[in-house]
């Protein structure tokens, strides 16, 4: 007995020396405590989290190596090599081995061993060293297969820049907040614009100085997250900062010096080339003045790692004006005045619960040029002559209001596993003014100020989220499952009677034509009705719209081993309007090393027709060999659609392939990813049917419709190389090669028993294909030496080739006339490298300030001579914009 109890009191004597317990405090590089610093140890279940002011005790094994991680700074591993005392200082940045937020749910996932690509961008740092301002541009030029370009004549596309990721749809990219579903635009993209027929979500509405970072998942994931996710998912991170206030002023101006080849553009039937003849009646060097004011500031909001976090920016941007022809005297990217107010805040109640909530409001002022109108001298009665005896250039003008709302509590329950209930609102008001504009029908009667409606889209979702992960289930095994619940409701509104309204020779607007005279001109001719420019909503337009939808989800990854992991999702939903779909993904990793990984996935997806698709209708005016044709875009659910032989709108259905490797090695990070995606029934705006038997007593010549008009297939190529080092103590360098090689084809058109040249023809399909760039790279170099930095991008952008304006006025209707028009109508414009540079010095430690250029060398589009851009400008907006060099200054400063 007595050899039993000495050996039990040996075994208990070296358990406890086996153990040892290490204290410390962690702070960031200017020494403040960072509370809520997640600390593991390596192997095990023990943690902690540091409270307040940095401090932290965990009893640990004598050979433990404790993990330190803290969103929004760099990961440490450390040996603890029998210390009792370990003090940690973590520097704020944003890494490729940061974990994410989106593509996996699995809480130990990176970006560098996610079994799909993921690219991590620090839109924080961007925007406040930069002359890039709003959201669509930083990604434009950070990562690799996402593609946005100013638009200019194409009414609201000219207010909200349609986007797309990996040459797909706008609206086939789902955008996220903080990992929760952001809505929509209420706009469906119409005229000469990329994304036609789209409605995608206003990223731009998003201040980027509220933006932590952005990740962005290049892979299909409807199966994980729902409609919209075919291209994949972009997930924007607020900032959670608690670090005081932090602010920046930015003064920018475009160079109105057109660039190379644009200076033969002085013949007669051009207008405002390098200042000359231009609509304000100045001359002027520069135009496009911008003024970007931002403010931020975080506070704590307890001992338990609480914060709130406000942002505020004001933006002022005049509209820029390019060569254009006789009947484009406008032709240049809008004006915006804006305001935007953004918080994001946290309380955790206790160690296992917390609170969150998040959102903001963001309005903008809009301005934008349509096209001219002739004086009646000239031949064109859609003019006034005691108005605008010289013709005039209408504005289309808005007001767009976005506001959302999130709120949630996560909890940790007894059992493990972690718990989110979250509500999130959202909505769109689009409002659209016309300005310098006439009612020709009123004659002297009209105003020149119209209001002409607009549409609006509201989105709710409520969704309950559990998952866990399971450290001793072989190397680890993540399961998530939830429930998702949301409604949406799309309306458009009325505007004034003179918006949209036909009157009669005694100036009484037309409710009974077999009773009125239309107004006539001096030649017999009728007068056309509604604001020139952009005909108001009528009340026969109006429409209040709403649908639910559900969905339930189960999500898993299995490490089998520290080498092989395998994800499985799969998805139901059920929409009130079109029925049920099931969705299924697989993806996997394998580490063939420490430093390489292969990675692959396959999966099914979907995309819901939006509510727009669905139920948006206008009577317009379209602009065809500089005449106006009275045009109907009929809603789906109407007769006039079924006349025509366009069936039901239904989903989209996608199948998702990718494969591709990371490797890491030091200070060098590679992802290169192949993908193949095939969407079959995709949503098109059709071209324009005349058939007069139908359209006729509806007073239009040319009808549109919503279909499920074609079937595409998308492979291409997806390369991100990173590589940073220090120099010294005091220098760092940065490189960066983003790469995107893609490629879409039109495998069928679902034209039916229709014309498929009536149906879709070339102009519309060279459209879809330009919003999938044959390739794209860029080149980002960054250099620091102690106060200052300077950053120089290559950006890389390939040949786009469009169809002109010829097919709209003469359109084919075989392939006999078509090969005749590509010989006249192809217009391309060649590839091209925009070079953008920024310099930044810190004046002190409270301030910086910053210099430089985007599109430092002034190169526009290839000019096209002959009168059919469907623009309206010397060029088409393509590959870099049509605004050319953008000049800025900035100063940041914090407290």
């Amino acid at each position: 007995m007595k050899q039993i109890y000495f050996y039990l009191l040996a075994l208990t004597t070296s358990l406890t020396l086996a153990q040892q317990t290490v204290s410390g405090t962690v702070k960031d590089v200017n020494g403040v405590p960072l509370p809520g610093v997640n600390i593991s140890e390596d192997g095990t279940s023990k943690g902690t989290a540091t409270d307040f002011d940095g401090n932290y005790s965990l009893t640990v094994g004598e050979n433990a190596t404790l993990t330190f991680s803290y969103i929004g700074y760099n990961t440490l591993s450390i040996a603890v090599n029998n210390q009792t005392i370990l003090n940690v200082v973590m520097e704020e940045g944003v890494s490729l081995d940061e974990v994410l937020l989106v593509g996996s749910r699995s809480p130990r996932r990176t970006a560098t061993d996610t079994a799909v690509p993921v690219d991590v961008l620090d839109v924080s740092g961007i925007a406040s060293t930069t002359g890039k301002f709003e959201v669509n541009e930083i990604l434009q030029y950070a990562a690799p297969s996402f593609n946005a370009t100013r638009q200019s004549g194409s009414d609201g596309a000219d207010h909200i820049v349609p986007a797309s990721l990996r040459g797909l749809g706008p609206d086939q990219t789902l955008v996220l907040i903080n990992g929760k579903r952001r809505h929509q635009s209420s706009l469906v993209n119409i005229f000469g614009t990329r994304g036609r027929g789209n409605s995608g979500t206003d990223l731009n509405a998003i201040p980027a100085f509220a933006i932590k970072r952005i990740e962005v998942l290049r892979d299909g994931a409807s199966a994980q997250y729902g409609s919209d996710a075919i291209a994949g998912v972009i997930n924007i991170v607020l900032k959670d900062n608690t670090d005081g206030f932090s602010g920046g002023i930015t003064y920018g101006a475009y160079s109105t010096a057109v660039g190379e080849g644009w200076e033969e553009a002085t013949g007669e039937t051009l207008n405002n080339v390098e200042g000359k003849n231009r609509l304000d009646g100045k001359d002027k060097n520069f135009d496009g003045a911008t003024v970007k004011i931002d403010a931020n500031y975080g506070v704590p909001l307890n001992d338990q790692g609480g914060y709130v976090n406000f942002t505020t920016e004001f933006l002022s941007k005049d509209r820029t004006l390019r060569p254009g022809f006789a009947w484009r005297k406008g032709y240049g990217s809008a004006g915006v005045d804006g305001f935007n107010f953004m918080l994001n805040a946290s309380l955790p109640v206790n160690n296992r619960t917390e609170v969150y909530a998040f959102g903001g409001r963001n309005y903008r002022d809009t301005d934008a040029y349509a096209f001219s109108r002739d004086s009646f001298d000239d031949g064109d009665n859609r003019s006034v002559p005691s108005l605008y005896p010289n013709g005039f250039t209408p504005r289309i003008t808005s007001n767009i209001t976005d506001v959302s709302v999130s709120v949630g509590v996560r909890h940790q329950m007894d059992n493990g596993w972690n718990l989110d209930f979250n509500n999130t609102f959202g909505k769109n008001n689009f409002h659209y003014f016309i300005k310098g504009s006439n009612n020709a029908s009123m004659q002297n009667a009209s105003p020149t100020d119209f209001d002409a409606g607009g549409h609006y889209l509201s989105q709710n979702t409520t969704g309950l989220d559990f998952n866990k992960y399971l450290d001793d289930v072989a190397s680890g095994l993540s399961l998530a499952f939830g429930f998702e619940y949301r409604t949406e409701n799309f309306g458009i509104f009325a505007g004034e009677a003179p918006s949209y309204g036909l009157y009669d020779t005694n100036g009484v607007i037309i409710t009974n034509p077999s009773n009125q005279t239309v107004a006539f001109d001096s030649n017999g001719d009728d007068l056309p009705g509604g604001s020139q420019g952009f005909p108001g909503y009528s009340p026969a337009n109006e429409v209040d719209r709403n649908r639910t939808n559900y969905g339930i989800y189960f999500d898993t990854e299995f490490n089998a081993s520290e080498a092989f992991m395998l994800g499985a999702a799969v998805r139901f939903e059920n929409y009130s309007d079109f029925g049920n779909t099931f969705n299924a993904k697989l993806a996997s990793r394998l580490k063939l090393s420490d430093d390489f990984s292969l990675r692959g996935s396959i999966s099914t997806g979907f995309r819901a027709p939006s509510l727009a698709q669905l139920y948006y209708n206008l009577i317009f005016n379209n602009i065809v060999a500089g005449e106006s044709v009275p045009s109907l875009l009929s809603a789906n659910n109407s007769t006039v659609t079924k006349a025509f032989g366009i069936g039901q709108l239904n989903e989209e259905k996608a199948v998702n392939a990718s494969i591709g490797f990371t490797f890491k090695k030091g200070d060098f990070t590679a992802t290169v990813d192949a993908y193949s995606i095939t969407v079959d029934d995709r949503i098109i705006l059709t071209d324009n049917f005349t058939d007069q038997a139908v359209l006729g007593p509806l007073n239009v010549d040319a009808a549109q419709f919503f279909a499920n008009g074609v079937d595409t297939r998308t492979t291409g190529l997806d390369v991100v190389l990173g590589y940073e080092t220090n120099i010294g103590t005091d220098s760092n360098i940065k490189v960066g090669l983003i790469g995107n090689i893609n490629d879409l084809k039109i495998k069928n058109i679902n034209n039916g028993n229709l014309n498929e040249f009536t149906f879709f023809g070339p102009f519309s399909q060279a459209y879809l294909e330009a919003a999938a760039p044959d390739y794209k790279f860029g080149l980002n170099l960054g250099y620091t030496h102690k106060k200052l930095d300077a950053t120089v991008s290559l950006t890389q952008f390939s040949e786009v080739t469009l169809q002109d304006f010829q097919w709209v006025d003469s359109p084919a209707t075989n392939q006999t006339e078509a090969e005749a028009l590509y010989d006249v109508a192809t217009d391309v414009y060649k590839a091209a490298m925009v070079v953008d540079l920024s310099l930044g010095y810190r004046i002190c430690d409270n301030a910086k300030i910053s210099i430089g250029a985007n599109n430092l060398f002034n190169k526009y589009p290839t000019p096209q001579f002959d009168g059919w851009t469907d623009q309206g400008g010397l060029a088409d907006s393509v590959q870099m914009g049509s605004d050319g060099t953008y000049v800025f200054a900035r100063i940041n400063f914090n407290f």
